[in-house]
């Protein structure tokens, strides 16, 4: 099994990591395939595939690879952009799906289907970690913000996934300062410099799910940042829709339920024997909507756990 990269072509910051990892030497010549030209890894298990389509509308792209090469895909990374309408410089990462959007079946209009969550890597915390150690010995996080983000946009995959980003303005795009951070750290991740791999889920452990609050999580981010917890899915408090009715007599109605159960099964499959958890953003809801969310969790069976348990 091996891992999966994706660059497009259209993305000036995808082709900026790729050329920051490629420059590193720690990569065969590219081979032409029906999908894209690929690179292979001279030391492990890992392939680039280089696009020309943007990559949020690669719906299938890693069941197409294996296909086309034979790999058996394990995770995928893609290399992308980020935009935000702040345009703060930021390094960032994050799962993918849109799970409290509807109807559902339809397509979201950044990529993915309404409804639907790709399993997040298991590489999400280790991964945000790494890159933010090597930011700060690089002397960039004072002029980009180190961060993470909810769960949102395509494309639609089968295998655990994770975008990391170099965002937010074209002049960042093509930072190759930026660029280095991220090659660097999934060189050492991926261990494509022939050293062990970081971050490979061996089947035990606390998994985090990450529930309510804004866009960049910061809450859910201290704690990934502070501890060693394995990182699933982050919905953000947009992604929750709470439709209050008869509660307490009865649950709120609206897309919550589904998108909270979506999730954890969505994490769940990318840590199989993982102890699921939950961690809420509480001064996010109103307290009905956490009483609803502990009730519904107590009933499948989740835990919610505060900051001071987990670090």
């Amino acid at each position: 099994m091996g891992i999966l990269l994706v660059a497009s072509r259209e993305d000036p910051a995808s082709m900026n990591i790729l050329h920051a990892l490629v420059s590193t030497g720690e990569w065969q010549n590219p081979e032409k395939f029906t999908h894209g030209d690929v690179r292979m890894s001279k030391n492990t298990e890992a392939h680039i595939v280089e696009i020309d389509d943007l990559h949020i509308w690669s719906d299938g792209i890693d069941e197409i690879h294996e296909t086309e090469t034979g790999l058996e895909v394990s995770e995928v990374l893609v290399l992308s952009r980020h935009v935000s309408s702040s345009a703060v410089p930021a390094l960032t990462l994050h799962a993918i799906g849109i799970p409290g959007e509807t109807p559902h079946g339809e397509a979201g209009i950044a990529g993915g289907i309404k409804g639907q969550v790709v399993p997040p890597s298991p590489r999400f915390g280790p991964l945000f970690r790494e890159m933010s150690r090597i930011a700060i010995e690089h002397g960039v996080d004072g002029e980009y913000d180190i961060t993470l983000e909810a769960t949102h946009h395509g494309p639609l995959l089968s295998r655990p996934t994770l975008y990391l980003e170099i965002g937010s303005t074209p002049d960042r795009w093509v930072d190759e300062r930026a660029a280095a951070v991220w090659a660097e750290a999934i060189s050492k991740c991926l261990g494509l410099n022939g050293n062990e791999q970081i971050g490979q889920w061996q089947g035990e452990g606390d998994v985090m799910i990450g529930l309510g609050g804004g866009h960049y999580a910061p809450r859910h981010r201290a704690i990934i940042s502070e501890s060693e917890v394995w990182v699933g899915h982050i919905l953000a408090g947009y992604a929750l829709d709470f439709q209050q009715q008869d509660f307490p007599d009865t649950l709120p109605s609206g897309n919550w339920r589904y998108a909270v159960e979506t999730s954890i099964e969505s994490t769940r499959s990318a840590f199989p024997g993982g102890r699921i958890f939950v961690h809420l953003d509480k001064k996010s809801f109103k307290g009905w909507q956490r009483e609803a969310l502990r009730h519904l969790l107590a009933e499948i069976k989740v835990p919610i756990l505060r900051g001071r348990e987990i670090l």
